[in-house]
């Protein structure tokens, strides 16, 4: 059976950092692109980075300098470092695989292969 877990979300102060899990059961990640995606309450889900099989990566254009995507391939895991967050970066945040897709910019509806996703919430 194929699982995705995400795991690492929590409250955190501004300027805080949290690192994100990604984990799969059932399917190699290594195989797969990943990425990370997230939704404030009211916003629509937008594309946070991605890792393609060969290790390139995106960034938008706010985490840039910020986040870090990485994997672990023995772990069969994908990770988000996230330094110097912001308030603005409270969300759910969703980690998402998939064989095909057009370009490095995450798409939702190409990923077809998601977790339940975690909440990270930044507050003072």
């Amino acid at each position: 059976q194929v699982h995705v877990v995400e795991s690492g979300g929590g409250l955190v102060q501004p300027g805080g950092s949290l690192r994100l899990s990604c984990a799969a059961s059932g399917f190699r990640l290594d195989y797969y692109a990943v990425a990370w995606f997230r939704q404030a309450p009211g916003k629509e889900r937008e594309g946070v980075a991605c890792i393609t099989t060969d290790n390139n990566t995106y960034y938008a254009d706010s985490m840039k300098g910020r986040f870090t995507i990485s994997r672990d391939t023995a772990m069969n895991a994908v990770y988000l470092q996230m330094n110097s967050l912001t308030t603005e970066d409270t969300a759910v945040y969703y980690c998402a695989a998939t064989l095909f897709y057009s370009g490095l910019y995450p798409l939702t509806y190409e990923y077809d292969r998601w977790g339940q996703g975690t909440q990270v919430t930044v507050s003072s």
